[in-house]
């Protein structure tokens, strides 16, 4: 539903003023830049010898459009190279037609994601044209969990300044597994030889010598670095500086979040809003699990018998093409994902009532925060292996052995600095032309050596997942084809959806799990989670979950 021009345009006049009048702390700032930085690339390296000027022949074919799930966007790097924003956009798409309304058949807001089911990058001689996975939305990533941070669907990472770090030296930037050496190099060297005439200097305080180094009285005082940040470039090694630039982006990315009050429970969706018009716990006390949090929200629920909801005048949105709304759908819908698989199939309710429809969503998906951060196989990769290679092809792959695959990482491990010729065969998409390719997720970075700092937490979180730990062997095999739970808040800006960008709209998704679950309970899917099973839900509940699930937009900026 089209909101009124003048409510939409106040709303976003407002918020833009406010977001103008605070300043971020210097480091996070200067972080933004660098996250905004194109001339890091391998592209650059190859094309310009003036690193100051403009690329001679235009930019990298890879940033001139915006990759979509239809026609592409015109792209907001075009005539330059990637940077980290390329994969992870906010506004730069968002177009605001002459009555103050954005236009929503021209892209819209972003929450640092892109709209490709996979992201482009730039084209090298091992023939790759995209990323192996979705792009997923950066806010919220960062968040604190028990167990500590592991990044990336696959769990390769387990701080953002690795995560950051291996990301500017590699493929995504353009630069193969050999050329370690010569990224940091040439990183290092836009660094020392900016010379502030770029727009990214003019608009954070002017060149990077300038700026790290921190004591330049032409400074704005809101860009001075503290101390312990500072750096003099012409004296620091080139790894110094790289090190320096991850460290200060990790500091940007890890501080976008989704708006919260000073209790720390969420407030911007029409979710959060009902929860607090209606007096439901918001978010979990003191000790208090996730898991444990929306069971007391589920039974509150069920005790809540003249809910008041949340209308669009209570917002409303202005960059979600959808009304402000918590209504009895969207109701249902939460009643639904919080109702938890019963011990035994239809189990009556305490009252002798028929169950109603269990989404047993919660079992990986726990409130506030709509993920439980653990890794779980939902059949994703194999329907699309089985798409591309027909029914039971994925269960009959043959996937080697934790001996096999040690004594020949090569052949097929995914390619890192210390393994340049790896062919990465099974951290790929699914190829009708090649049966060897497929995306196994963890089992890519369980106890594979080049991504050591992860073992510790990745085990552990498998182990977790089985209750017990049945052993090197038998875990690997229980690593095939998991990926880390995504977090469910503002999805309306972080689509297509499932690591592989698969799904379109959210009814879709959350059919795929109808279809699933019956897969898990026939034992049809490969090593699928055994959650799946707990999933009771007719057509009408699908229209009801994703309602819910649309409850939790909100207008990130």
């Amino acid at each position: 539903m089209r909101k009124t021009p003048l409510l939409v345009a106040l709303a976003l006049v407002a918020r833009l003023a406010s977001a103008q009048e605070e300043h971020d702390p210097a480091d996070i700032t200067l972080g933004e830049r660098l996250f905004l930085e194109t001339r890091f690339a391998q592209f650059v390296a190859a094309n310009a010898t003036d690193l100051n000027a403009p690329l001679p022949d235009g930019g990298d074919p890879a940033v001139e459009t915006t990759e979509t799930t239809s026609d592409p966007l015109p792209g907001p790097f075009a005539g330059l190279a990637i940077n980290c924003r390329s994969c992870h956009l906010v506004d730069e798409q968002l177009v605001i037609d002459p009555f103050g309304i954005p236009d929503f058949n021209a892209g819209g807001m972003r929450t640092y994601s892109d709209f490709a089911r996979r992201s482009p990058v730039p084209e090298r001689e091992d023939g790759l044209t995209h990323t192996a996975r979705n792009s997923p939305p950066l806010v919220n990533s960062s968040l604190a969990r028990r167990g500590g941070r592991q990044f990336h669907f696959d769990g390769e990472f387990v701080s953002m300044h690795d995560l950051v770090k291996e990301t500017l030296l590699g493929r995504n930037y353009g630069w193969l597994p050999a050329e370690r050496k010569q990224a940091i190099a040439h990183i290092a060297r836009v660094i020392r030889h900016d010379n502030g005439s770029g727009e990214l200097a003019a608009e954070f305080g002017g060149s990077y010598p300038r700026v790290l180094r921190g004591t330049d009285s032409r400074i704005p005082e809101e860009l001075v670095l503290p101390p312990l940040m500072r750096m003099d470039v012409a004296k620091a090694s080139d790894a110094a500086i790289v090190d320096r630039v991850s460290v200060l982006i990790a500091r940007y990315v890890e501080q976008l979040e989704f708006a919260r009050d000073d209790d720390t429970a969420f407030t911007g969706s029409p979710y959060d809003l009902f929860l607090l018009r209606n007096n439901l716990p918001r978010r979990p006390r003191g000790t208090e699990t996730p898991a444990k949090y929306s069971q007391k929200l589920a039974a509150a629920l069920e005790r809540l018998s003249a809910p008041l909801f949340v209308a669009d005048v209570d917002g409303p949105f202005a960059f979600h093409d959808q009304t402000f709304v918590f209504d009895a759908q969207e109701l249902e819908g939460l009643k639904i994902f919080l109702r938890a698989a019963a011990q035994e199939p239809n189990e009556p309710e305490p009252n002798g009532e028929a169950p109603g429809a269990v989404g047993n969503c919660v079992a990986c998906h726990p409130a506030p925060f709509f993920t439980d951060f653990a890794f779980h196989n939902t059949g994703v990769t194999q329907q699309e292996y089985d798409g591309a290679h027909g029914g039971g092809a994925f269960a009959a792959l043959e996937i080697p052995t934790r001996k096999e695959r040690a004594a020949d990482p090569d052949a097929y491990l995914p390619p890192t600095h210390k393994h340049p010729l790896a062919t990465g065969r099974f951290r790929a998409a699914a190829d009708p032309g090649n049966s060897e390719l497929a995306d196994l997720g963890a089992w890519n970075v369980l106890d594979n050596p080049d991504f050591g700092r992860a073992q510790g937490k990745l085990r552990s979180a498998i182990v977790k997942s089985l209750g017990k730990n049945p052993g090197r062997d038998a875990r690997l095999d229980a690593a095939i084809a998991r990926f880390k739970t995504p977090g469910l808040r503002d999805l309306g800006h972080s689509g297509p959806y499932m690591h592989n960008g698969a799904f379109d709209s959210l009814e879709d998704a959350v059919g795929f799990y109808v279809g699933a679950s019956a897969s898990q309970r026939a034992g049809e899917l490969r090593n699928g989670a055994p959650e799946l099973v707990g999933i009771e839900l007719g057509p009408d509940d699908v229209a009801a979950l994703a309602a819910f699930l649309r409850s939790l937009n909100e207008d990130y900026e």
